[in-house]
């Protein structure tokens, strides 16, 4: 396996999950933080979505835990654990094209037959259906076969889960598990336990049909070099967390810090920093990240002793590339926080610890730092997705990241070509599409949710919905 090895951006990852825990651990002791979490398990798509932004985050840790390949070994210079558990994707390459679960290659090539006639034919694959003996007849029935056994294998996964809910429930409320299984089916177990089962059993049956699939055909089919394309997209899912979680962390100190100095001491310090997210507002941001591509390309070459793994250059471009995003990014949280903190400056109890003459210091950390704390997690979630789009966009204009880094981006980039190809090569582009619009659905829907749960407004419009109409209009 070789040694372990922390890569930069490695780090941060398992730096923010820390971060991550602490404040659920710190959100359990204090009735403010858990009461909107509370609301949030409570509606069924954000339970649905959590479910699939697990499973990506799994994927992403996964393939965050890396090891230095021994010498000799052939292959490569770093590896994940999610390269280890996918080798037979990884190391079963073709020649070129081939389409999703074929057994033939995509394209004619020239061959010699036993009489040394000429002919172009398609070629069997070397990986894809090489089990079969002959393709024609056994390839549907194989297919289906395998198909029907992995999405009988998810659900029977589905199920075991569901009766360890149930068995869970039961002991809970102190009841038998017949009784608790109607409770859960008929959604009255306090928890949407039926959508989280509904989105965990549909996603085990995907991914029994592709594991029962992929050791024998190639789901997404392969690139121009043969490289599968389900691997592709698999490796692309921590490059588009890390772009969504790295930018907010660069981008989140410079919001904070300089807007709520901004509301609350006002004057000077207000105009300085209006003065500054305005000015960086004012140039483009893709003219940043170019530049800043740029000036890291040149110092890489000059420095090119210091990046002996090819591994260590396309980490240190991406850790790069959520920098500058996160330097471009902060501006508009930066406003929301400023006006919000001019607003919580007049309230009572912040006067009322000014005139006790408490630090300064001491009021942003207790007073306005909390009350704001709603709109930097609406903000963060919500431009989650824009920044893994944002990545895809960038990538696509060869100004994101290294060409050598798994992403979507640099998949729908080399897309371009292949569909322009006749007969058109789809798959490429549609495995990263399929891919990314999972990952953003389910992270605007969570983010729906997490606003709806942390806005007061929104909190108090729906209290007062609740209310009986004599006592609203009273």
């Amino acid at each position: 396996m070789g040694e372990f090895t922390l890569l930069t951006t490695d780090a941060c990852l398992f730096a923010l999950l820390a971060v991550a825990i602490v404040y659920c651990l710190q959100a359990r002791r204090h009735e403010h933080l858990r009461a909107p979490w509370r609301e949030v398990w409570r509606r069924p798509v954000a339970v649905g979505a959590s479910v699939v932004l697990g499973a990506f985050m799994l994927v992403a840790v996964a393939d965050s835990i890396h090891f230095e390949s021994r010498a000799g070994s052939g292959d490569g210079d770093v590896l994940s654990a999610l390269d280890i558990a996918l080798r037979p994707l990884r190391t079963g390459s073709e020649t070129t094209y081939s389409a999703p679960l074929a057994a033939y290659a995509y394209s004619r090539e020239s061959v010699v037959d036993e009489s040394g006639k000429l002919t172009r034919i398609y070629p069997r694959l070397v990986h894809g259906g090489a089990h079969l003996a002959d393709p024609g007849r056994e390839h549907g029935a194989d297919v289906a076969r395998r198909a029907a056994a992995g999405a009988a294998s998810g659900l029977l996964g589905g199920l075991a889960l569901s009766t360890l809910c149930v068995l869970a429930v039961a002991r809970r409320r102190n009841r038998a598990p017949v009784a608790a299984a109607r409770l859960l089916l008929a959604g009255r177990a306090g928890f949407p336990w039926r959508s989280l089962l509904g989105v965990s059993t549909a996603l085990l049956i995907v991914i029994g049909i592709c594991a029962a699939l992929a050791p024998h055909y190639h789901v997404f089919g392969t690139d121009k070099v043969g490289n599968d394309v389900l691997y592709q997209a698999l490796k692309s899912v921590r490059t588009g967390i890390l772009i969504g979680l790295l930018t907010t962390l660069i981008s989140l100190p410079f919001a904070l810090a300089l807007g709520i100095a901004a509301g609350y001491f006002r004057g000077p310090i207000d105009d300085a920093v209006q003065y500054l997210y305005t000015t960086l507002s004012s140039i483009p941001g893709v003219l940043l990240i170019a530049a800043a591509a740029l000036m890291l390309d040149v110092y890489m070459t000059r420095h090119a002793a210091d990046f002996d793994m090819l591994a260590a250059r396309a980490d240190l471009r991406l850790l790069a590339l959520c920098a500058i995003l996160g330097i471009t990014s902060w501006t508009s949280l930066c406003r929301l926080l400023r006006a919000e903190a001019l607003k919580l400056r007049e309230i009572e109890f912040v006067v009322a610890a000014q005139a006790l003459g408490v630090r300064s210091t001491t009021i942003l950390r207790r007073h306005l730092l909390p009350n704001v704390m709603h709109i930097v997690m609406i903000t963060t979630v919500l431009d989650f997705s824009g920044l893994v789009l944002a990545e895809a966009a960038l990538t696509y204009i060869d100004i994101g990241v290294d060409p050598s880094m798994d992403s979507w981006g640099n998949m729908i980039n080399g897309a371009r070509l292949e569909l322009a190809r006749e007969p058109a090569v789809w798959w490429s582009l549609a495995a990263a599409m399929s891919f990314m619009f999972a990952l953003v659905l389910a992270a605007n829907l969570f983010a729906d949710a997490v606003r709806d749960a942390f806005d007061p407004r929104l909190r108090q419009f729906g209290a007062d919905r609740d209310l009986p109409a004599a006592t609203r209009e009273s």
